[in-house]
Order: structure tokens, then sequence, then C-alpha cells
């Protein structure tokens, strides 16, 4: 087990066409050390993107795949900015400093979905963006290797985005 120290999360992947804003809790071990979003080689997110772009977005590198995101209206963020935790588990997160996610939405014109990955990410971005009109709050089971389901049920669960996506 890692010793605790404080995370500090990524900056927000955004531009002025984002549609859909997909909000993690806090990036785990291996993302920190990659500096990259959802780097676990059992995270699902990748192949999720995958599948609701009908892009092969594993393939590609990193900076690619974050092309191709904005690309599609597709946003990413955290709702924790910083936190205490050993290791990589939600559930040891420990005086969390939230992100400014009302800050971000107000710069997003085109948003119109903010998606929720796990539910430590939906309850906390839900008490913070309680009022965003004409926004829909989208709660989605974690992406995390930590929350067995099989990945097709999550991808089912995951394509209530299609009709916020190009």
């Amino acid at each position: 087990m890692s010793a605790v120290g404080r995370s500090i999360g990524f900056d927000p992947v955004v531009d002025d066409r984002t549609r859909v804003l997909i909000l993690g809790s806090l990036p785990g071990d291996a993302s920190l050390r990659a500096a990259q979003y959802y780097a676990h080689p059992r995270n699902a997110f990748w192949p999720l993107m995958s599948s609701l772009l009908d892009e092969a977005l594993p393939a590609l590198a990193y900076e690619e795949r974050l092309h191709r995101l904005r690309a599609h209206g597709v946003g990413l963020w955290d709702v924790i900015a910083s936190a205490e935790r050993a290791g990589s588990l939600d559930a040891a997160i420990r005086s969390p400093e939230a992100a400014d996610l009302r800050g971000l939405t107000a710069g997003l014109p085109e948003l119109r979905a903010v998606a929720f990955n796990g539910g430590l990410a939906a309850r906390t971005g839900r008490r913070i963006l309680t009022d965003l009109d004409g926004v829909a709050l989208i709660d989605l089971p974690s992406s995390s290797p930590a929350h067995a389901r099989p990945f097709e049920e999550k991808a089912r669960l995951w394509s209530v985005l299609a009709p916020y996506l190009d």
C-alpha cells in the first residue's frame, strides 16, 4: 500500500464545443504516474468511449485520444481537485478539495450533459451542480476495474450518452 500523500488532479480537457462533460472522482496512482486520464490498463474508460464514438481510441497515442474526444464534443475532468489518499480507491480519499465545477461549466456554452463516472463523482458533483439549467446530469457506473461489472453491461449503461454526442 502506498503512503498517504496529497494527490492533485489534472487540468480539464474541454473547449468551447464541449457538449458532454465526463467527471471522474480523482485520478488513481497509475493515472498520476502516467500523467494521463484513465491510464490504468484495466480501466474500461477508453474502450467504453471507443464503443460510443465508434473509434479505436485505445490504439491511439494519449494526446490523439484527447483530440478525438474534443472533436466529438466530449470533455474530461474530476470533481475533486486534490485530496489525501493512499492507493487509488475512492474510499481512501480524505480531506478532499472540490474542483471548480461551477466555474468550468459556466464557460462551456454548448454543454448539454454532465456525466459522472462512478458513485463518488455523482454524489460530489450533484451537490455542486444543483441547478444547471438545461443540462442533464447522468450517473454512470464507474469505469474503474475496482468496480467489477461485465464490460457489456457498462457499455449498455454508458450508451445513455449517445444522444448528446454527434
